[in-house]
């Protein structure tokens, strides 16, 4: 089981995250004002929408949230949930930063021979074949490494493991461009960190192709998104619970994470908060604010 202290950072991330997009909630389409396109190729589906949505400007206003939404789960949310249940961290090896790091021209050259050759489907991944060949520690001319970042980063004194967070509707032609920046961090980690066991993956929240909320078909996903098995083979990749387990240590975390956003993601959502934020009702209704404290996964006697 997940441990209540990181139940109760986990519930903080989802209050968070209601808060922030209760306030956005579309109301009414008096603010959508700006979008006569839609509008207009929206009246050709009026009978579709008709006994669902009667107010076109509504839906536009909703289909806006509702990308707001997606934005910071896929931009916050699942990246700090993946932090509080591994320790790990976000980190940037960049110019910018300063923080950088260098591969070989040989590593350079086999990462090039690696992506050319799946492309043309001439090789097949091989998560053991290709570390072995970028992970060779030559002493060719140095050069700097592509910048990349770890959305998930933990390291000790053995093991470096990096995830790269995605989205589950990845852009066409996506996956070679991830390839070859995993490659090359796992080459710049090697080059850096050589006595250290390098893991490198990429990782997707839930697999929407499951008939069940937390459940997972890993090949039937992967054979969903374009030119994915091209490019990366099963063991480099963690899908939906497989993340979350692979993150906590645990078993059926995805499931757990899910408990904890239904207990506080009702329709009294924004009664109940309000009702935890003032400390007056501690005193006066002790008996439902226990109760919502405990639904809600917070230690604390106070919702900050």
């Amino acid at each position: 089981m997940i441990s209540a202290n990181k139940k109760e950072r986990i519930a903080y991330e989802v209050i968070k995250t209601l808060k922030s997009r209760f306030e956005s909630f579309p109301e009414d389409s008096k603010n959508n004002r700006n979008a006569p396109f839609h509008e207009a190729f929206l009246n050709a589906f009026s009978n579709k929408l008709e006994g669902n949505i009667k107010d076109a400007p509504y839906l536009i206003s909703l289909s806006s949230w509702l990308h707001g939404l997606n934005t910071t789960l896929g931009q916050s949310f699942f990246e700090n949930i993946a932090h509080i249940l591994s320790g790990g961290i976000k980190k940037e090896f960049t110019k910018k930063k300063r923080s950088s790091l260098c591969i070989t021209t040989i590593q350079q050259s086999e990462i090039a021979s690696i992506i050319t050759s799946l492309k043309s489907q001439s090789r097949k991944p091989n998560l053991v074949g290709e570390n072995k060949l970028i992970f060779q520690l030559d002493k060719s001319t140095i050069v700097e490494a592509m910048d990349f970042t770890a959305d998930n980063y933990i390291e000790t004194d053995t093991i470096i493991e990096a995830i790269e967070l995605k989205s589950v509707k990845p852009n066409s032609g996506e996956m070679r461009g991830e390839k070859q920046k995993i490659l090359i961090a796992k080459a710049a980690l090697k080059k850096k960190y050589p006595s250290k066991d390098i893991k490198f993956y990429i990782g997707f929240p839930f697999d929407p192709t499951s008939s069940t909320l937390a459940g997972t078909d890993k090949n039937r996903f992967m054979s969903s998104i374009i030119e994915f098995n091209k490019f990366f083979s099963s063991d480099e990749v963690l899908i939906g619970d497989e993340l979350w387990d692979q993150l906590s240590g645990d078993e059926k975390t995805m499931q757990q994470i899910l408990d904890i956003i239904n207990k506080i993601a009702t329709k009294d959502f924004i009664d109940n908060f309000n009702f935890l934020k003032n400390p007056e009702n501690q005193k006066s209704n002790p008996k439902k604010y226990d109760k919502l404290i405990k639904e809600w996964n917070l230690s604390s006697k106070l919702l900050t």
